[in-house]
This record gives structure tokens, C-alpha cells and sequence, in this order.
């Protein structure tokens, strides 16, 4: 038997979200290795050095121009050989992307259980997002400890008759991270420009695939935010995805207040939000750490499979349509209630503690095996 755990990660958001976790096992004397599957390579040291980790294993799996299909199949049979030379006591895996839903397959053609950070969040739309709502629907089915962040996620797992004794409500690992990092000094060198001091801050970003057709309007929507307001400058880091690249090419020096930059490493992006003034975005976790700094957030989705959010008043879904979203961030910027409002709103997603409890759980787990 090799470690204790293994966290296999692939993506930045990942990254983050499994970071704390990891932290939490180590501090109990815990072994947990960190698996690399270099869906997100580049990004994946600069969202994990503010929790002083690294990769111990980087399986490099990615290649140029290859397809979902061939991605997964490289992913499962990469991790596959990896977890049955290491023989980790238990897999974890987080959230919907391609590396979660590899990591838990590999596990599970070993009979090797498999716990799921973030489970339960359901759109109601299998094609949206499009491919994330499949893949954690197939990943909850197979993994035999579910941390739900939200007890809405228990619950849409409760209705889909997953017994009661595999999920665990624990909060949101994405906000435990978020809250660490903004506690700590801000970066001696960073990947922000120079913004005015006395400027509102739009933190935007754009990447998911059933949007990718409408990141120029997306981004056109802001040029004209930024034109018609003297006050307000936009930080839009780009994802590194060619296509929203490419969207975005004609858009880098639109205006000297519209800053269309290089990815943030998560330090930058945490100092970020505490900066914004609203955020505009089709990113799940920015969705869930933008309440702990009172923020509202304008959603450039269809739907969201994160309904807390807009129960509490954090979340508004204004789709892809470039008018619409102009139009509302211009209602936003000038509601100075819903801002004093969310100030004083707790974060519907969790308290900061979560990665202590899905540790606990997990010591439990092994003390019972």
C-alpha cells in the first residue's frame, strides 16, 4: 500500500479547491499525494504556491488539438497505470472536468473507493455546461463519499436515491481557500496592471464552451461599460483556451481602462475580488468566492447549477446576449442598496472550514476500513 490519499487534479479551479483539503490531511499526519494531469499545466503551480504545495506526481497528459474522447481516454489509462503501481488508500477528485470523472473510473476498475469534493451541483440541463453537467453526474454515481458544499447539493443527491450515508455537507473548499489566501500580504510581483485608486473594479472572465461563441459580445458589453463610465475599469484575465483567445484578440487595446491580460495566479486573483466592485463571469468558483467579499456577481450563463447564490442575492443569470449584459451592469453599478446589502450578507457557500470537516470524515473513513 502506497500513500494514504491521493488528490488528482488536472485544472486551476482543481487546484484550489483540492489544495485545502490536502493542506488538512498532511497537518493530521496524513500522507496525500498531489497527481497532475496537465489539463490546466501552466496554471497549475501559480494556484498552488500560496498553500506551499507542488505537484509530486505530473502525468503531462494533455496533447495539442486532441478531442474530449481522446483527452479522457488518455486521461483513464494514465491514471489507471499510475494508481495501481502507487495503490493509494483512497482517490479524491473535485468538481466536473475531465480529470475528475478520469480519476474516478481509474479508481474504480481497481475497486478502489473514491471521494468526491463538490458534489451534488446539478443545472438541470445536461447540455449546460456542456460537458461538466455530465461528467459530475457520473462521477456522484460512482464515488463512495460525496462532500456536498451546499445542503441544496445533499439534496438533489438525496433525489437521484443516493443513500443518505455517502454524502456529507461540508461547504465549499473554494471558499476556504479564497478566505486563506486573502488573510495573507499581497504579492510582491504581480500579474495586475496598474489600476486607479479610487476606480470601480469589474473582475470579468469567460471560458466555458457553450459560451464560447459569445465572448467577443461579452467583451464588447464591457468596452461600452468602461466608455461610458469615467469610474470604472474592467480586469478580464484570459483563459488559455485558443478559441477565447482568439475572440478576445481585437479587444487588448480597446480601451486603456478595459485590461485584457495573461492569466492571474490565484493570489492575484483573490487580491482581485477584494479590489472589485462586481463580477462578471461564466466561472462556477468565482461564483462561490465572490459572496465572501460581498460582491455581486452577473452570470454569463443560461443557467447555474449554484441557485444558493441567487436565492441569497449574490448571483444574477443574464445569459449571452451582449445588450442584456450592459444593460445590467449598468443597473448594478448603480444600486448602491444591493451593494450595502451584500456587505452584510453571509456567503451562502461556506464558512471556511470545509476542508477540516471532509479531513475529519476522511480519518473516519480510514479509522473504519
Amino acid at each position: 500500500m502506497g500513500a494514504e490519499f491521493a488528490a488528482v487534479l488536472g485544472t486551476r479551479p482543481e487546484a484550489i479547491k483540492l489544495a485545502p483539503v490536502v493542506v488538512a490531511l498532511r497537518s493530521r499526519g496524513l500522507p496525500c499525494l498531489v497527481v497532475g494531469t496537465g489539463q490546466h499545466r501552466d496554471l497549475l503551480a501559480g494556484a498552488l504556491a500560496p498553500f506551499h504545495l507542488d505537484l509530486d506526481v505530473d502525468l503531462n497528459a494533455m496533447r495539442e488539438g486532441q478531442s474530449l474522447s481522446d483527452l479522457m481516454a488518455r486521461l483513464i489509462a494514465g491514471l489507471g497505470q499510475w494508481i495501481a503501481q502507487a495503490r493509494p488508500r483512497r482517490v479524491l477528485v473535485q468538481g466536473d472536468t475531465a480529470t475528475a470523472l478520469a480519476g474516478a473510473l481509474a479508481a474504480f476498475h481497481l475497486r478502489l473507493p473514491c471521494a468526491h469534493v463538490e458534489a451534488g451541483l446539478r443545472s438541470g440541463r445536461l447540455d449546460a455546461p456542456w460537458p461538466e453537467e455530465g461528467y459530475r453526474r457520473m462521477v456522484d454515481r460512482i464515488a463512495d463519499r460525496l462532500y456536498a458544499p451546499t445542503p441544496g447539493a445533499r439534496d438533489n443527491l438525496l433525489a437521484e436515491g443516493v443513500e443518505a450515508s455517502r454524502i456529507l455537507v461540508t461547504g465549499q473548499t473554494g471558499v476556504d481557500a479564497a478566505l486563506w489566501v486573502a488573510k495573507r500580504p499581497a504579492p510582491a510581483s504581480s500579474g495586475l496592471p496598474r489600476l486607479g485608486e479610487r476606480t470601480r473594479i469589474i473582475y470579468a472572465t469567460a471560458h466555458r464552451r457553450e459560451g464560447q461563441t459569445a465572448i467577443a459580445s461579452t467583451l464588447e458589453a464591457l468596452r461600452r461599460v468602461v466608455a461610458e463610465r469615467s469610474d470604472v475599469e474592467v480586469v478580464m484575465p484570459l483563459h488559455p483556451n485558443p478559441e477565447v483567445r482568439r475572440q478576445a484578440l481585437p479587444f487588448m487595446n480597446a480601451h486603456p481602462r478595459l485590461h485584457v491580460i495573461e492569466p492571474l495566479d490565484y493570489a492575484d486573483s483573490v487580491h482581485l475580488l477584494s479590489r472589485a466592485a462586481l463580477v462578471v463571469t461564466d466561472s462556477g468558483g468565482l461564483q462561490e468566492e465572490a459572496p465572501s467579499f460581498g460582491l455581486p456577481v452577473l452570470v454569463t450563463r443560461e443557467v447555474t447549477e449554484r441557485p444558493e447564490g441567487a436565492a441569497a442575492g449574490f448571483l444574477r443569470v443574464v445569459g449571452l446576449d451582449g445588450a442584456r449584459l450592459h444593460e445590467v451592469i449598468v443597473s448594478v453599478l448603480d444600486d448602491q442598496k444591493l451593494r450595502d446589502r451584500l456587505q452584510h450578507t453571509s456567503n451562502p457557500y461556506g464558512d471556511g472550514h470545509a476542508a477540516e470537516r471532509i479531513a475529519d470524515d476522511l480519518t473516519r473513513a480510514g479509522d473504519a476500513a
